[in-house]
């Protein structure tokens, strides 16, 4: 009977002292790989510059979680589309969105250099006949104008316009591929933006603005 108990004791200590070396082999392990992050972000070259090459998968790792948090909050428009809509998402995106985004016909001069580079949304995809995000459904580029995405330089809007005004600049996005009342061109083409730029009244030195 002793000797029994003695072999049951002794198996019950061989195992315990496995499991303690694993975890410890597991511990260690941790503590190496969080060292070499550490000296590899503190003395390595990580890709923090546009330029640098990104990680491998890093877009597919970003996209993940973008794509299941949008699915999950995403709302449908509260209205339909009109003149009147797409005219004042017009002069919104020519205002806030244009500078990186580009317009019909004009790339946005510095977009590409961005990281990643901002689609320009009044052109086709690539070989793709999709223009713009026109083939994503309103409420999904709605979010995006409101929460904006974080490392890629696109801000939040929910602090500057009201969610009426981003379902304007969403919808009229939506109909990049269609044709748009020649107001609305007008307005996308910068002819409102030319209108509103100060001028300077003949014989003064004064700025002043057209009324």
């Amino acid at each position: 009977m002793t000797t029994q108990h003695n072999r049951g004791y002794s198996s019950y200590g061989r195992s315990k002292s496995r499991f303690g070396a694993f975890a410890l082999g597991i511990l260690l392990t941790l503590v190496v790989i969080f060292a070499g992050a550490w000296v590899y972000l503190k003395y390595g070259k990580p890709p923090v510059a546009v330029a640098d090459k990104a990680f491998p998968m890093e877009a597919q790792i970003v996209h993940v979680p973008l794509g299941a948090r949008i699915a999950r909050e995403v709302q449908t428009p509260p209205f339909g589309t009109s003149e009147d809509v797409y005219e004042a998402g017009a002069k919104m995106y020519q205002t806030s969105c244009a500078s990186c985004h580009g317009s019909p016909g004009h790339d946005s001069p510095f977009g590409r250099w961005m990281y990643p580079s901002a689609p320009q949304l009044w052109k086709k995809n690539g070989s793709s006949s999709v223009v713009g995000v026109s083939d994503d459904p309103a409420g999904v580029t709605f979010w995006k104008i409101k929460n904006g995405i974080r490392l890629t330089g696109m801000p939040s809007f929910e602090h500057i316009y009201s969610e009426t005004q981003m379902w304007q600049i969403a919808l009229l996005l939506k109909n990049a591929d269609q044709p748009l009342p020649d107001p609305v061109s007008a307005l996308l083409s910068g002819g409102a933006a030319r209108a509103d730029t100060p001028t300077k009244p003949e014989g003064t030195g004064v700025s002043a603005s057209k009324n």
